[in-house]
């Protein structure tokens, strides 16, 4: 992520956090758009990986995905 957000409540910027899943996997998105190659004539869709950000004041977490 190029800037990090600012929190829509507090207005201070957001950290970049590690979020930990049980089984170790990093966080993604799945879109409905087709991924390009061979892949996507496969009927595979595009995956965007996820940045997770906290605000230090108010604890509220985002997720972005990184486009």
């Amino acid at each position: 992520m190029a800037t990090d957000p600012r929190c829509p409540d507090c207005g201070v910027t957001m950290e970049g956090v590690d979020v930990r899943t049980g089984g170790g996997y990093e966080l993604s998105v799945q879109t409905d758009e087709k991924r390009e190659g061979l892949l996507g004539s496969l009927g595979m869709n595009e995956s965007l990986d996820v940045s997770p950000r906290l605000c230090p004041e108010c604890g509220l977490v985002r997720l972005y995905a990184d486009l």
